[in-house]
């Protein structure tokens, strides 16, 4: 969010963008509503912006466009033009004016966004700094190459499973330094399997290169210590799932509840109360994705270390829940200590449960509500 020094005596203008990857077309409006500019800035560039609101004074114009694939480029090139005050992105899902149309251009959805601007209406969608959105690429890069190695290695998996009396080699991890060197001696039955193994492991070989390029250009950007430390005090989070959880995240501060972090990353069910009657349905789908998969992964990797969480675990698959459901709760749960961690500042603290709780309670920490 950007503010620029405006004088008491300007008044306010409000500009609603219809942004595109080639172009942008743009409605300003004043307090009152009445239509001061409107255009279409072709292609996307600071002169082209600059020149655009040229013509108002400095610090005198508010932004809004709905957030997109591309939406971190406008919001760096708009806190550059003198003119624009600040710039708001507004969520899409919940822009229902403009999602719900039955006549739909860039031109009245410009207008519309810049109606919902000037009457305080838009629903906001959250907008990451610049750097924070640098550590969100790198860390979703990697994850990128690691779900892309595993996919192959599954597949190598399936052509050795093909092979009658194929003798495999006597390895911890087959695909560590000595498996991958009696991989490459294997010799298949049929020539295009041999040709498919040799490409697999020369992917193989070039997914671990740029993964380690990834990690190493991660490592000056967490130190341990700070809300980092803190989030990996918490059992089976990890270097890269921590890191990964707090760059989602983006400042615990904005979440006002443990409740709403849950919604955020997916890990809450949908609520629908009506006549006195409330039903709980699938967990919410619109949420963060990346968010969701790292606190999923760090509990299945809690649940077999740690007897709090693999308690969790197991009295839900005593209830009859199934193995993702009684996962995707021991993750909620997780979720909730590491809001209560951040905005506490402190570290997990595992404890015994006290004499007057359930005797069959796992030995665990709440960390404050957890």
């Amino acid at each position: 969010m950007k503010t620029n020094t405006q004088s008491s005596s300007t008044p306010m203008l409000f500009a609603g963008i219809d942004y595109h990857k080639r172009y942008s077309v743009i409605h300003v409006m004043d307090a009152d509503g009445a239509t001061v500019k409107k255009g279409r800035v072709e292609p996307n560039s600071l002169g082209g912006f600059a020149g655009f609101f040229s013509c108002f004074p400095k610090g005198s114009v508010r932004a809004v466009f709905e957030s997109s694939m591309n939406w971190g480029y406008l919001c760096d090139l708009l806190h550059e033009v003198e003119a624009v005050a600040d710039v708001t992105l507004a969520n899409p899902c919940k822009t229902r004016v403009i999602a719900e149309a039955k006549i739909k251009t860039d031109k009245i959805d410009a207008r519309w966004l810049a109606v919902l601007h000037r009457g305080d209406l838009i629903a906001e969608s959250h907008a990451s700094s610049a750097k924070a959105r640098h550590l969100k690429e790198l860390l979703r890069q990697r994850c990128f190459f690691v779900r892309q190695r595993t996919a192959i290695r599954n597949r190598v998996h399936v052509l050795l499973g093909t092979q009658r009396n194929l003798e495999m080699p006597q390895v911890s991890d087959l695909f560590g330094r000595k498996g991958m060197e009696a991989l490459r001696k294997l010799r298949l039955d049929q020539p295009h399997r041999q040709f498919m193994l040799q490409q697999d492991l020369d992917l193989l070989k070039e997914l671990e290169a740029r993964v380690k390029e990834d990690e190493k250009a991660l490592a000056g950007e967490f130190d341990g210590g700070g809300d980092y430390g803190l989030v990996l005090s918490v059992p089976g989070i990890g270097p890269i799932t921590g890191a990964v959880i707090l760059s989602e995240i983006d400042g615990i501060a904005r979440f006002p509840s443990a409740k709403k972090l849950l919604g955020y990353a997916g890990l809450a069910p949908t609520t629908s109360s009506s006549g006195g009657k409330t039903y709980h349905g699938k967990m919410i789908r619109l949420c963060n994705k990346w968010l969701k998969w790292a606190f999923v992964e760090a509990a299945w990797v809690a649940v077999g270390c740690d007897a709090y969480f693999g308690g969790i675990y197991r009295r839900a698959r005593d209830r009859g829940k199934g193995a993702n459901t009684a996962i995707t709760i021991v993750a909620s749960r997780m979720a909730t200590i590491v809001f209560h961690l951040l905005k506490e500042q402190r570290p997990f603290e595992p404890f015994p449960p006290k004499a007057s709780e359930n005797p069959g309670r796992p030995v665990g920490s709440l960390a404050g509500g957890g």
